[in-house]
């Protein structure tokens, strides 16, 4: 008689202490400058843009990955366009970098940025999050404090994100702004 192989039951060790582990580790000497609401704007839209993506791995700073396109999905991956077939893989879209103040940068592939349909799909959710900032009592209100809809890693780093850009805000001194009331300060900043 053999003994039955008993699998744990949560393989991946995602519970709530993974959890609380992960953002410590992702947080640990995180040191965001300050940054405008132009730049806030813009880096919370490429960020959030990546992280809605599949990712089944664990981003470290520095490290180049690929973003994907196929079956309706976007998907970050560490396989390089060169090393894939479109058909295996999907469209490319661009290379993408996870910073060292936890915000992504995407640079789009040649063909994604002469792509009117796409890019016309980026301004549109682009002006999308402009409007929910616009519409929030505070620029803070927007932060991905949370997002239950986002998988484990990009829910780590959708938190570890909000926590850069809070900090970014607190430096420039917009914190607890209205997105309109933060723009005038870039305003007047600009005047001068």
């Amino acid at each position: 008689m053999t003994t039955p192989t008993i699998k744990p039951a949560n393989p991946q060790g995602k519970g709530c202490v993974a959890v609380l582990d992960s953002l410590q580790q992702v947080k640990t000497q995180l040191q965001a400058p300050a940054k405008n609401i132009r730049q806030i704007s813009g880096e919370l839209f490429t960020s959030l843009f990546i992280l809605s993506s599949q990712i089944r791995f664990k981003p470290t700073r520095g490290q180049t990955y690929w973003l994907y396109f196929k079956d309706k999905r976007y998907r970050l991956s560490l396989i390089a366009p060169e090393q894939w077939l479109p058909a295996q893989y999907g469209r490319y879209i661009g290379a993408c970098e996870l910073q060292t103040d936890l915000t992504w940068t995407l640079a789009l592939s040649g063909d994604c940025s002469t792509d009117h349909a796409l890019m016309l799909e980026i301004a549109r959710q682009r002006l999308e999050l402009e409007e929910k900032m616009q519409q929030a009592e505070k620029i803070d209100d927007v932060l991905p404090v949370y997002v239950a809809t986002l998988p484990f890693y990009s829910r780590v780093l959708a938190a570890a994100l909000a926590d850069s850009l809070k900090q970014s805000m607190q430096k420039s001194g917009i914190s607890g702004l209205s997105f309109q009331q933060a723009n005038k300060l870039l305003t007047n900043d600009n005047k001068e």
